[in-house]
């Protein structure tokens, strides 16, 4: 049973929220490239350093729910019972992911990211490091009897998979679609964790 948060790590959440909430804003209202780290966290009432405390980068605020997908994901791994197939738990949270993304709502911030060069980028570096966490607990399952290389090429396989989706025209047939693919490459990598569903 986990612990309910206490009163300091709610307010460091209400914090983090709030900034990552008013840097969107501002970045909607204003562009991107319009609005410094300053901008944010005097329109958020708190110093810079307590910005920076939440969040490395610019680039980091508008991927605010970054640290939590890509836990997400290494928990579809980790938090399974032992004889539990991985790959439908890799599905069910790819397809959970890309829901969340390709939602309407989410349609401006992605507008926002295509637009700029330092966003696409730092988007780039997240799925590879998405990849490489996803790879690391795979890897490190021995009920998986995944290779170093076998764990890498799947993990990016699924965090394409995401990518690949949230641009299709059909995001839910396109995840299924990838995963088909990622199936076939599960078995040629020779695991001793089933496919089924």
């Amino acid at each position: 049973m986990t612990t309910p948060p206490g009163r300091r790590e709610r307010k460091k959440a209400a914090t983090r929220q709030k900034i990552a909430d008013t840097a969107l804003r501002l970045f909607f209202e204003r562009g991107y490239d319009a609005v410094g780290i300053r901008d944010v966290a005097a329109e958020a009432d708190v110093a810079v350093t307590t910005l920076f405390s939440h969040f490395a980068s610019k680039e980091a605020l508008v991927f605010e729910q970054d640290e939590d997908f890509e836990l997400r994901l290494t928990r579809a791994v980790t938090d399974r019972a032992p004889d539990a197939p991985l790959i439908p738990a890799l599905r069910q949270e790819i397809h959970a992911l890309v829901r969340h993304c390709a939602a309407d709502s989410a349609n401006p911030l992605w507008r926002m990211i295509e637009a700029s060069p330092a966003l696409l980028k730092y988007e780039e570096s997240m799925r590879l490091r998405h990849a490489e966490s996803l790879a690391s607990a795979m890897a490190a399952d021995p009920g998986l009897g995944l290779t170093t290389t076998a764990a890498r090429t799947i993990g990016r396989f699924v965090i394409d998979a995401y990518s690949l989706a949230r641009e299709a025209a059909d995001p839910d047939a396109a995840v299924d679609e990838v995963f088909r693919m990622i199936e076939a490459a599960w078995a040629v990598a020779g695991t001793r964790g089933t496919v089924t569903s």
